[in-house]
């Protein structure tokens, strides 16, 4: 296991990072030049881009050969809508509402919605909307994909709190079990995609989930999992005739090879490229780089069944030895914020105040009030066993293991064993394997301009990214009053007392606000990158 022992002073990163960096950026080029021997070798073309002409001659771009490449940073084995973000990502799937480019609700599959009273709601279904199989979409076709999102995702069921669902004609109507003011913004949520309920039924979960029916401007014509969808246009879809006619949507967690994708111009977009790759990219006038302030905290999730992680003194002492500054000077070369809490500063409800700094000497005292002493071999005991700490980390955020191992040399100086553990699957893994101590984990905490859906979702027993089964002394009162409440500055009011709970009790420990940092092909036109993250495939995207 690597260990690095990285120090910075003050905005400069010191020689141990630098080198780190060198290495990065041979290995890096290397890899270019083995690319384009192979590029060069290769006779043929994948039509995906403008770059190979036969005998000097262009290939005129027609509606019949448009293709756009796209490539995620994430992997995923399966399309099923209910669980994965992918189908709505990918123009497979839609929601009833969506957000604007202001982060504000829009109408989507639902035209309009009203609160009748404080348990009901009606929403109007779009009238001109059919499924990829043809099938009408209408309000019974709405109930039976709800039903079945309830009953196949069990998060929902607690986050959305519906006690009946109705429907006539276009017309749904959804009554809550208590007063739920944030219903239409769960419903913007991935999992809760509009599908075919009957089809699936039809041929089967297995079959379904590898080319679910939507409503999407996109079907899938073929699934990989874990490598590539390939999508055609949807020719009857509601919104318009998507301007492309294919796009290869691929996964690949190999920051550099999603680099070298995009210099190669084998792919058009490409999700999270490495700080360190964005220098050598920006110098091909054809492609850019988009750097934009996202909606994302990089996080170390505690887990709280293990000894350690239970005790909140040695949860404190762990967030004392995390270097923000190295994070976000030496790791993103200054593609991100210092983070104070789940939320960005830039937020309404985000913690305003200045992000703990690095402070060794403080978690070392804080750890011998606890009864840990320095042996011989420089290592903290207690009762005889060494403090020893497992870390869970994964490449499809390419800083995420190298904070890791910041955290691993900074954990050293005070006596501390972090062992490192990079996981091909990491919700799985935290899920299913219960002995791990930290995992640094990346997680949209306001995806729609507002944290209640992070606080419920991740810090509730049963949330759907809370694998450690968090629950946290007194926050769920402020949560029940959050839920029923509408007025938006009570909202805010009441997520900044939650955010102070957090911070007290300290279930997590926030590192950094990453930028979504996105490379593009200047063929790609009508498009651009979304600090939500949800709607990458739309029928809008084009190319020159």
């Amino acid at each position: 296991m690597m260990r690095l022992d990285w120090r910075n002073s003050g905005n400069r990163v010191d020689g141990k990072i630098r080198k780190l960096r060198k290495k990065s950026a041979v290995r890096f080029m290397t890899a270019i030049i083995v690319m384009a021997t192979l590029l060069t070798a290769c006779s043929t073309n994948d039509g995906g881009t403008e770059g190979t002409k036969a005998k000097g001659e262009g290939k005129r771009l027609t509606e019949a050969n448009k293709k756009v490449t796209i490539i995620r940073n994430l992997k995923s084995d399966s399309l099923d809508p209910l669980k994965s973000w992918e189908p709505l990502r990918a123009g497979i799937t839609e929601t009833l509402l969506r957000l604007d480019a202001d982060m504000k609700l829009a109408p989507w599959l639902a035209s309009e919605w009203k609160n009748v009273n404080e348990l009901t709601w009606v929403f109007t279904i779009r009238d001109n909307v059919t499924f990829h199989n043809g099938t009408k979409l209408d309000a019974n076709a709405v109930k039976a994909s709800l039903e079945e999102a309830i009953r196949t995702n069990e998060s929902l069921a607690v986050s959305l709190k519906i006690s009946s669902l109705s429907a006539q004609g276009q017309e749904l109507t959804i009554t809550t079990a208590e007063p739920y003011p944030a219903l239409p913004s769960e419903l913007v949520n991935p999992y809760m995609s509009i599908i075919d309920a009957g089809e699936k039924k039809r041929i089967g979960e297995k079959a379904f989930n590898a080319a679910p029916v939507g409503t999407g401007p996109f079907i899938v014509k073929v699934f990989k999992p874990n490598i590539e969808i390939a999508l055609v246009r949807y020719d009857r879809y509601w919104d318009g005739l998507a301007k492309v006619n294919e796009v290869s949507y691929k996964f690949n967690e190999d920051s550099n090879m999603r680099s070298l994708a995009l210099q190669s111009k084998k792919a058009d977009i490409v999700y999270q490229l490495p700080a360190e790759n964005i220098a050598t990219i920006q110098k091909d006038p054809s492609l850019r780089v988009k750097s934009i302030s996202g909606l994302r905290v990089y996080l170390l999730m505690f887990n709280q069944q293990t000894k350690e992680m239970s005790d909140v003194r040695v949860r404190k002492a762990i967030d004392m030895l995390i270097d923000r500054d190295g994070i976000v000077n030496g790791i993103m070369l200054g593609n991100g914020t210092k983070a104070n809490g789940p939320f960005h500063a830039v937020l309404p409800f985000g913690n305003k105040e200045e992000a703990n700094s690095l402070r060794v000497e403080e978690a070392k005292a804080l750890l011998y009030e606890l009864g840990y002493l320095q042996g011989n071999d420089g290592l903290l005991h207690k009762d005889g066993k060494p403090l020893t700490l497992d870390i869970v980390t994964y490449k499809g955020r390419p800083e995420l293991p190298l904070i890791a191992q910041l955290l691993q040399s900074d954990a050293a100086k005070v006596g501390i064993t972090i062992r490192i553990q990079v996981s091909e699957d990491i919700d799985v893994h935290l899920r299913e394997d219960k002995q791990w101590e930290i995992a640094t984990y990346a997680i949209l905490s306001s995806p729609r301009g507002d944290g209640g859906y992070f606080l419920n979702a991740a810090l509730m027993p049963g949330g759907s990214i809370n694998p450690a089964n968090i629950e946290v002394k007194g926050l769920s009162d402020v949560l029940s009053k959050l839920n029923q409440t509408s007025d938006v500055e009570s909202r805010i009011s009441l997520t900044k007392q939650a955010t102070k709970i957090i911070q007290e009790q300290l279930p997590h420990a926030y590192a950094a606000y990453p930028n979504l940092i996105v490379g593009v092909n200047d063929r790609i036109v009508g498009w651009e990158p979304g600090a939500e993250e949800y709607y990458i495939v739309t029928n809008k995207l084009d190319v020159n």
